[in-house]
């Protein structure tokens, strides 16, 4: 089989596509980063966000939204912090190595990611984040309600069988079992403030309550803690963010701005439950200007075992043999970082763009 020549693909909604046909990418002109859900997929992107680093903050123009949910907000702690690229160092390191016992349960689980959390923000990390005079933090969680705002695993299975069923169906569903919980800035209101389709609630993010938002994000039910009653939140329990928005399926980018949206795939799922469902498909318009970068799958059948690090490594591996994977990936993906810098070197936006998968030329 011959080798493609690319390892990324640069795919955008219509106005993005339209705007970077005509003029390029000008960095000024982004005015959100978005991140999806994905545990140890983001291992694909740390090179890539390096380079977002070192080439395009220093373009932008304040204020710049971030919105993630689950390992979209984590990556997303990194760049608000005074030096992102130590901050992205910490994480890639702290996440590579991190190991459990044999069994390890939600607690042991859960400590560990606080551990890691507290690693990545150091001591000043939180008071930079919600400070930074570029950055403005939005962080998407989901406050649990009836059965799944309990951490008993029998009450939390049933809520959590519950609400997969009733979403194949439809995933306005969702809204019965969950509220999108949008932790934000509140120096400038996001483009996402306000979203349709489920009940939503708007929490100041702060320095005091930003770790218990980040470590919520990420909280995926049944394998980590819930988080409960967060400074400044109404009462309860909140997790993952990815379990209503997994991909992000909502409008990014302000009217005149741009998204740029580094994501492990060139396709969008809306939520947790929809992975399986190959019916269940992305509304266009969240997409309409946004500049998505992604491997291409060429580039991913050359990872070890052709595929992108997921969560399934810590069962299917050692110990050893999963870091020894993890870093091999890692150390791959330069090559993605190579190939994104030459695009932006060499203003190759417009050569290299096409339409995102969903949406129309």
């Amino acid at each position: 089989m011959l080798r493609s020549k690319h390892s990324l693909t640069f795919s955008a909604g219509p106005a993005a596509l339209a705007e970077i046909r005509r003029d390029g990418l000008e960095p000024g002109r982004l005015g959100t980063l978005a991140g999806a859900s994905g545990g140890a997929k983001w291992l694909v992107l740390s090179q890539l966000d390096r380079v977002v680093f070192r080439r395009l903050l220093a373009g932008l123009e304040a204020p710049v939204h971030t919105i993630g949910s689950s390992i979209g907000a984590w990556r997303f702690a990194c760049y608000g912090q005074a030096d992102p690229l130590a901050a992205i160092d910490r994480f890639e390191t702290a996440y590579l190595e991190q190991r459990y016992s044999k069994k390890p349960d939600r607690a042991e689980i859960t400590a560990r990611s606080r551990e890691i959390l507290d690693f990545v923000l150091g001591e000043n990390g939180a008071t930079e984040i919600v400070t930074n005079p570029l950055l403005r933090t939005h962080i998407m969680t989901v406050r649990s309600r009836h059965l799944l705002g309990h951490d008993n695993r029998l009450s939390l299975a049933a809520g959590l069988m519950g609400a997969a069923g009733l979403n194949a169906a439809s995933r306005r569903t969702l809204g019965a079992f969950f509220e999108r919980a949008l932790f934000h800035d509140p120096r400038d209101l996001p483009p996402f403030y306000e979203l349709d389709g489920f009940p939503m609630r708007q929490i100041t993010l702060t320095e005091r309550n930003l770790k218990d938002a980040v470590l919520a994000t990420g909280s995926i039910p049944l394998v980590l803690e819930g988080v409960r009653d967060i400074e400044g939140a109404p009462p309860g329990t909140y997790r993952d963010g990815g379990v209503i928005d997994y991909h992000l399926d909502f409008p990014h980018s302000s009217e005149n701005r741009l998204a740029l949206y580094l994501h492990f795939y060139n396709w969008i799922k809306p939520g947790w439950f929809d992975k399986y469902l190959s019916w269940r498909q992305a509304d266009a318009a969240s997409t309409d200007r946004t500049i998505l970068i992604s491997p291409t799958a060429e580039f991913v059948s050359r990872l070890p075992y052709g595929k992108i690090p997921d969560r399934r490594d810590f069962v299917d591996f050692s110990p050893s043999e999963r870091v020894r994977v993890w870093r091999t990936v890692v150390k791959a993906c330069e090559e993605l970082a190579d190939e994104f810098e030459d695009v932006i070197d060499n203003g190759r936006f417009a050569e290299r763009v096409v339409p995102l998968a969903g949406s129309a030329d």
